[in-house]
Protein backbone atom coordinates (compact mmCIF):
# COMPACT_ATOMS: atom_id res chain seq x y z
CA UNK A 1 0.00 0.00 0.00
CA UNK A 2 1.26 3.43 -0.92
CA UNK A 3 2.29 5.40 1.90
CA UNK A 4 -0.16 8.39 2.93
CA UNK A 5 1.51 11.57 3.33
CA UNK A 6 1.40 13.64 5.87
CA UNK A 7 2.41 18.05 5.98
CA UNK A 8 3.94 18.96 9.41
CA UNK A 9 3.80 22.36 10.39
CA UNK A 10 5.37 23.12 13.71
CA UNK A 11 4.94 26.55 13.53
CA UNK A 12 5.86 28.93 16.76
CA UNK A 13 6.26 28.87 20.48
CA UNK A 14 5.52 25.54 22.19
CA UNK A 15 4.47 24.12 18.82
CA UNK A 16 8.12 22.36 17.60
CA UNK A 17 8.05 20.77 21.03
CA UNK A 18 4.44 19.17 21.05
CA UNK A 19 4.83 18.73 17.41
CA UNK A 20 8.59 17.00 17.59
CA UNK A 21 6.87 14.50 20.29
CA UNK A 22 3.45 13.88 17.68
CA UNK A 23 6.01 13.12 15.16
CA UNK A 24 7.45 10.42 17.13
CA UNK A 25 4.13 9.08 17.76
CA UNK A 26 3.47 8.83 13.91
CA UNK A 27 6.94 7.57 13.64
CA UNK A 28 6.45 4.71 16.24
CA UNK A 29 2.68 3.70 14.22
CA UNK A 30 4.43 3.37 11.34
CA UNK A 31 7.38 1.85 12.09
CA UNK A 32 6.06 -0.75 14.87
CA UNK A 33 2.25 -0.76 13.73
CA UNK A 34 2.81 -0.86 10.02
CA UNK A 35 0.49 2.16 9.17
CA UNK A 36 1.76 3.32 5.40
CA UNK A 37 2.16 6.94 6.63
CA UNK A 38 4.96 9.81 5.12
CA UNK A 39 6.18 12.81 6.63
CA UNK A 40 6.64 15.82 4.90
CA UNK A 41 8.02 18.26 7.31
CA UNK A 42 7.88 21.95 6.38
CA UNK A 43 9.31 25.10 7.25
CA UNK A 44 6.77 27.49 8.13
CA UNK A 45 5.61 30.27 10.88
CA UNK A 46 6.72 33.34 12.48
CA UNK A 47 10.87 32.64 11.81
CA UNK A 48 10.27 31.88 8.39
CA UNK A 49 8.32 35.07 7.71
CA UNK A 50 10.82 36.72 9.40
CA UNK A 51 13.53 35.44 7.75
CA UNK A 52 12.19 35.77 3.96
CA UNK A 53 8.87 37.15 4.39
CA UNK A 54 7.18 33.66 3.13
CA UNK A 55 3.65 32.18 5.27
CA UNK A 56 1.70 29.92 3.05
CA UNK A 57 3.35 29.67 -0.13
CA UNK A 58 0.04 28.61 -3.10
CA UNK A 59 2.44 26.03 -4.23
CA UNK A 60 2.80 24.57 -0.89
CA UNK A 61 -1.01 24.23 -0.71
CA UNK A 62 -1.78 23.04 -4.25
CA UNK A 63 1.12 20.33 -2.98
CA UNK A 64 -1.00 19.44 0.18
CA UNK A 65 -4.67 19.93 -1.50
CA UNK A 66 -2.98 17.51 -4.82
CA UNK A 67 -0.86 15.07 -2.84
CA UNK A 68 -1.67 14.88 1.43
CA UNK A 69 -3.97 13.13 3.20
CA UNK A 70 -3.77 15.02 6.39
CA UNK A 71 -1.60 18.52 7.88
CA UNK A 72 -0.30 17.96 11.51
CA UNK A 73 -0.26 21.72 12.99
CA UNK A 74 1.37 22.42 16.35
CA UNK A 75 0.39 25.99 16.78
CA UNK A 76 0.91 29.76 15.68
CA UNK A 77 1.35 33.02 17.13
CA UNK A 78 4.05 35.36 17.77
CA UNK A 79 4.36 38.61 19.49
CA UNK A 80 6.78 39.91 16.80
CA UNK A 81 3.76 39.59 13.85
CA UNK A 82 0.76 39.84 15.42
CA UNK A 83 -1.92 37.57 14.08
CA UNK A 84 -0.28 37.70 10.76
CA UNK A 85 1.14 34.11 10.66
CA UNK A 86 -1.50 32.54 12.21
CA UNK A 87 -4.07 33.65 9.71
CA UNK A 88 -2.39 33.43 6.60
CA UNK A 89 -1.02 29.80 7.42
CA UNK A 90 -4.07 28.69 9.76
CA UNK A 91 -7.29 30.49 7.79
CA UNK A 92 -5.64 30.17 4.41
CA UNK A 93 -5.73 25.94 5.25
CA UNK A 94 -9.20 26.35 6.41
CA UNK A 95 -10.68 28.22 3.94
CA UNK A 96 -8.02 27.24 0.96
CA UNK A 97 -9.25 23.66 1.46
CA UNK A 98 -12.93 24.63 2.57
CA UNK A 99 -12.44 22.52 5.95
CA UNK A 100 -16.11 23.70 7.16
CA UNK A 101 -16.22 22.03 10.05
CA UNK A 102 -14.29 22.34 13.01
CA UNK A 103 -14.46 18.97 15.26
CA UNK A 104 -13.19 19.18 18.81
CA UNK A 105 -13.83 15.91 21.18
CA UNK A 106 -14.57 17.60 24.62
CA UNK A 107 -13.58 13.52 26.63
CA UNK A 108 -12.03 13.90 30.37
CA UNK A 109 -9.63 10.94 30.60
CA UNK A 110 -9.23 11.68 34.35
CA UNK A 111 -11.51 12.19 37.11
CA UNK A 112 -8.91 15.05 38.96
CA UNK A 113 -9.17 16.51 35.54
CA UNK A 114 -12.99 17.78 35.61
CA UNK A 115 -13.21 20.84 37.87
CA UNK A 116 -17.02 20.82 38.69
CA UNK A 117 -17.77 19.16 42.09
CA UNK A 118 -18.70 15.71 42.46
CA UNK A 119 -18.17 15.66 39.03
CA UNK A 120 -16.03 12.81 37.08
CA UNK A 121 -14.88 12.04 34.15
CA UNK A 122 -17.70 10.00 32.92
CA UNK A 123 -19.34 13.09 32.79
CA UNK A 124 -17.82 14.79 30.01
CA UNK A 125 -17.96 13.26 26.89
CA UNK A 126 -19.49 15.46 23.51
CA UNK A 127 -18.17 16.76 20.67
CA UNK A 128 -18.52 20.06 19.49
CA UNK A 129 -18.93 21.54 15.76
CA UNK A 130 -17.89 24.35 15.30
CA UNK A 131 -18.88 26.14 11.25
CA UNK A 132 -15.31 26.92 10.09
CA UNK A 133 -15.10 29.30 7.34
CA UNK A 134 -18.08 31.81 7.62
CA UNK A 135 -19.65 33.89 10.20
CA UNK A 136 -17.82 36.54 12.38
CA UNK A 137 -14.09 34.71 11.13
CA UNK A 138 -15.31 35.69 7.67
CA UNK A 139 -13.27 38.88 7.37
CA UNK A 140 -15.83 40.87 5.93
CA UNK A 141 -15.74 44.42 7.42
CA UNK A 142 -13.34 47.35 7.94
CA UNK A 143 -12.39 50.81 9.80
CA UNK A 144 -13.25 54.15 9.01
CA UNK A 145 -11.83 57.21 10.46
CA UNK A 146 -8.80 55.14 12.11
CA UNK A 147 -7.32 56.61 15.21
CA UNK A 148 -9.83 59.16 15.53
CA UNK A 149 -12.79 60.16 18.03
CA UNK A 150 -15.16 58.93 14.89
CA UNK A 151 -13.51 55.57 14.25
CA UNK A 152 -15.77 53.11 13.05
CA UNK A 153 -15.10 49.27 13.15
CA UNK A 154 -17.38 46.94 11.63
CA UNK A 155 -16.90 42.82 11.74
CA UNK A 156 -19.81 41.24 9.54
CA UNK A 157 -21.29 38.08 10.31
CA UNK A 158 -21.77 36.39 7.38
CA UNK A 159 -24.02 32.85 7.49
CA UNK A 160 -24.87 31.17 4.15
CA UNK A 161 -27.97 28.52 3.77
CA UNK A 162 -25.23 26.04 1.95
CA UNK A 163 -22.77 26.89 5.09
CA UNK A 164 -25.16 26.41 7.81
CA UNK A 165 -27.22 23.64 6.34
CA UNK A 166 -23.53 21.44 5.83
CA UNK A 167 -22.47 21.81 9.55
CA UNK A 168 -25.82 21.06 10.78
CA UNK A 169 -25.98 17.63 8.72
CA UNK A 170 -22.39 16.49 9.73
CA UNK A 171 -23.13 16.68 13.03
CA UNK A 172 -25.97 15.07 13.15
CA UNK A 173 -23.98 12.24 10.69
CA UNK A 174 -22.12 12.04 13.27
CA UNK A 175 -24.44 11.82 15.79
CA UNK A 176 -26.05 9.00 13.73
CA UNK A 177 -22.82 6.66 12.78
CA UNK A 178 -20.91 7.55 16.27
CA UNK A 179 -24.06 5.75 18.44
CA UNK A 180 -24.76 9.72 20.15
CA UNK A 181 -28.43 10.38 20.93
CA UNK A 182 -29.13 13.79 20.95
CA UNK A 183 -27.56 16.67 18.69
CA UNK A 184 -28.04 20.35 19.97
CA UNK A 185 -27.55 23.19 18.16
CA UNK A 186 -26.75 27.10 19.91
CA UNK A 187 -27.54 30.32 18.44
CA UNK A 188 -28.08 33.86 19.87
CA UNK A 189 -32.01 34.57 17.30
CA UNK A 190 -33.20 35.97 20.18
CA UNK A 191 -30.97 39.06 19.08
CA UNK A 192 -29.34 38.60 16.23
CA UNK A 193 -32.27 37.77 14.08
CA UNK A 194 -31.19 38.27 11.02
CA UNK A 195 -28.25 35.74 10.70
CA UNK A 196 -29.65 33.33 13.59
CA UNK A 197 -33.28 33.10 12.64
CA UNK A 198 -31.24 30.89 9.41
CA UNK A 199 -29.91 28.66 11.71
CA UNK A 200 -33.15 28.23 13.81
CA UNK A 201 -35.10 27.51 10.46
CA UNK A 202 -32.55 25.19 8.95
CA UNK A 203 -31.94 23.26 12.16
CA UNK A 204 -35.66 22.70 12.55
CA UNK A 205 -35.70 21.41 8.48
CA UNK A 206 -32.84 19.11 9.06
CA UNK A 207 -33.48 17.54 12.22
CA UNK A 208 -36.29 15.66 10.30
CA UNK A 209 -34.24 13.82 8.51
CA UNK A 210 -32.72 12.04 11.70
CA UNK A 211 -36.08 10.80 13.76
CA UNK A 212 -34.00 8.32 16.09
CA UNK A 213 -31.70 11.58 17.08
CA UNK A 214 -33.07 13.86 20.12
CA UNK A 215 -32.82 17.36 18.78
CA UNK A 216 -32.92 20.53 20.97
CA UNK A 217 -31.89 24.62 20.51
CA UNK A 218 -30.12 26.23 23.03
CA UNK A 219 -29.24 30.05 22.99
CA UNK A 220 -25.54 30.03 23.27
CA UNK A 221 -25.28 32.04 26.93
CA UNK A 222 -27.86 29.26 28.08
CA UNK A 223 -25.78 26.36 26.84
CA UNK A 224 -22.82 27.74 28.40
CA UNK A 225 -24.98 27.47 32.02
CA UNK A 226 -25.85 24.13 31.28
CA UNK A 227 -22.71 22.58 30.19
CA UNK A 228 -21.32 23.99 33.65
CA UNK A 229 -24.12 22.71 35.84
CA UNK A 230 -24.32 19.23 33.82
CA UNK A 231 -22.21 18.22 31.08
CA UNK A 232 -23.18 14.78 30.74
CA UNK A 233 -26.67 15.73 28.97
CA UNK A 234 -24.69 16.67 25.89
CA UNK A 235 -23.50 14.68 22.98
CA UNK A 236 -22.65 16.61 20.34
CA UNK A 237 -23.01 20.28 19.99
CA UNK A 238 -23.40 22.68 17.15
CA UNK A 239 -23.28 25.85 16.53
CA UNK A 240 -21.16 28.70 14.47
CA UNK A 241 -17.88 30.16 14.30
CA UNK A 242 -17.45 32.68 17.31
CA UNK A 243 -19.93 30.72 19.48
CA UNK A 244 -18.23 27.80 18.55
CA UNK A 245 -14.78 29.12 19.66
CA UNK A 246 -15.94 30.08 22.76
CA UNK A 247 -17.85 27.15 23.84
CA UNK A 248 -14.84 24.24 22.83
CA UNK A 249 -13.26 26.77 25.38
CA UNK A 250 -14.83 26.28 27.88
CA UNK A 251 -15.31 22.38 27.11
CA UNK A 252 -11.39 22.39 27.12
CA UNK A 253 -11.40 23.49 30.94
CA UNK A 254 -14.10 20.52 31.79
CA UNK A 255 -11.60 17.93 30.26
CA UNK A 256 -8.47 19.06 32.45
CA UNK A 257 -7.17 22.63 30.40
CA UNK A 258 -5.70 23.50 26.99
CA UNK A 259 -3.00 20.87 27.65
CA UNK A 260 -5.62 18.07 26.49
CA UNK A 261 -7.35 19.45 23.65
CA UNK A 262 -6.90 17.72 20.36
CA UNK A 263 -8.94 19.21 17.25
CA UNK A 264 -9.45 18.34 13.45
CA UNK A 265 -10.70 20.46 10.43
CA UNK A 266 -12.75 18.54 8.13
CA UNK A 267 -14.80 18.94 4.97
CA UNK A 268 -17.53 15.96 5.84
CA UNK A 269 -19.38 14.16 3.46
CA UNK A 270 -16.27 13.99 0.79
CA UNK A 271 -14.03 10.19 0.34
CA UNK A 272 -10.03 11.15 0.83
CA UNK A 273 -10.07 14.93 1.61
CA UNK A 274 -7.07 16.64 3.37
CA UNK A 275 -8.02 17.38 6.68
CA UNK A 276 -6.28 19.61 9.21
CA UNK A 277 -4.98 18.71 12.94
CA UNK A 278 -4.00 20.77 15.62
CA UNK A 279 -4.00 21.08 19.65
CA UNK A 280 -5.88 23.84 20.36
CA UNK A 281 -3.90 25.45 23.25
CA UNK A 282 -2.30 27.89 20.86
CA UNK A 283 1.77 28.73 20.68
CA UNK A 284 1.62 29.79 24.49
CA UNK A 285 5.09 31.97 23.73
CA UNK A 286 6.42 31.75 27.52
CA UNK A 287 6.67 28.30 27.61
CA UNK A 288 8.25 28.03 24.74
CA UNK A 289 11.59 26.11 25.19
CA UNK A 290 11.31 24.98 28.93
CA UNK A 291 10.40 21.49 28.26
CA UNK A 292 7.00 22.44 30.29
CA UNK A 293 4.64 22.19 27.46
CA UNK A 294 1.65 18.84 27.76
CA UNK A 295 2.40 16.97 24.52
CA UNK A 296 -1.35 15.13 25.29
CA UNK A 297 -3.19 17.49 23.11
CA UNK A 298 -0.90 17.18 20.11
CA UNK A 299 -0.99 13.17 20.73
CA UNK A 300 -4.83 13.20 21.07
CA UNK A 301 -5.02 15.08 18.05
CA UNK A 302 -2.59 12.08 16.40
CA UNK A 303 -5.21 10.15 17.00
CA UNK A 304 -7.99 12.06 15.29
CA UNK A 305 -5.66 12.39 12.39
CA UNK A 306 -4.90 8.58 12.17
CA UNK A 307 -8.74 7.81 12.40
CA UNK A 308 -9.27 10.06 9.41
CA UNK A 309 -6.72 7.90 7.61
CA UNK A 310 -8.68 4.79 8.03
CA UNK A 311 -6.85 3.98 11.36
CA UNK A 312 -9.48 3.97 13.94
CA UNK A 313 -7.35 1.41 16.34
CA UNK A 314 -4.86 3.49 16.42
CA UNK A 315 -6.81 6.10 17.90
CA UNK A 316 -8.60 4.63 20.29
CA UNK A 317 -4.91 2.98 21.12
CA UNK A 318 -3.71 6.56 21.60
CA UNK A 319 -6.15 7.55 24.01
CA UNK A 320 -5.71 4.50 25.95
CA UNK A 321 -2.31 5.25 26.68
CA UNK A 322 -2.73 8.64 27.12
CA UNK A 323 -5.23 7.91 29.86
CA UNK A 324 -2.85 5.48 31.47
CA UNK A 325 -0.27 7.87 31.68
CA UNK A 326 -2.78 10.15 33.38
CA UNK A 327 -3.19 7.30 35.71
CA UNK A 328 0.03 6.77 36.61
CA UNK A 329 0.79 10.26 37.07
CA UNK A 330 3.48 10.59 33.95
CA UNK A 331 2.47 13.69 32.72
CA UNK A 332 3.08 17.26 33.09
CA UNK A 333 2.33 19.48 35.72
CA UNK A 334 -0.76 21.28 34.77
CA UNK A 335 -2.45 17.41 34.96
CA UNK A 336 -0.62 16.79 38.02
CA UNK A 337 2.39 14.78 37.10
CA UNK A 338 5.88 16.07 37.35
CA UNK A 339 7.20 15.36 33.85
CA UNK A 340 8.33 17.98 31.29
CA UNK A 341 7.21 17.40 27.61
CA UNK A 342 9.98 14.95 26.55
CA UNK A 343 10.08 12.45 29.29
CA UNK A 344 5.71 12.95 29.16
CA UNK A 345 5.98 11.97 25.41
CA UNK A 346 8.11 9.13 25.89
CA UNK A 347 6.10 7.74 28.66
CA UNK A 348 3.33 7.16 26.27
CA UNK A 349 5.50 5.97 23.74
CA UNK A 350 6.83 3.22 26.21
CA UNK A 351 3.37 2.35 27.18
CA UNK A 352 2.01 1.81 23.89
CA UNK A 353 5.18 -0.27 23.05
CA UNK A 354 4.28 -2.67 26.07
CA UNK A 355 0.86 -2.54 24.81
CA UNK A 356 1.36 -4.85 22.02
CA UNK A 357 -2.00 -3.87 20.82
CA UNK A 358 -2.28 -3.36 16.57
Amino acid sequence: MAPQKIAVIAGDGIGPEVTREAVLLLRFFAEKRGLPLALWELDLGAERYLRDGVTLPAEVLRTIERECSAVLLGALGDARVPGLVAREILFGLRFGLDLYANVRPVKALADRLVPLKSRGKDAVDFVVFRENTEGAYAGIGGQLRRGTSDEIAINEDVNTRRGVERILRAAFDHAQKSGRRRVAMADKSNAMWHAHELWRRTFDEVKSEYPAIEARHFYVDALCLYLIQDPSQFDVIVTNNLFGDIVTDLGAALQGGLGMAASANLHPGTAKRVGLFEPVHGSAPELAGQNRANPFAAFLTAGLLLEHLGSPQAGAEIERAVSAALDAGRCTPDVGGALGTDEAGAAVRELLAGSGAS
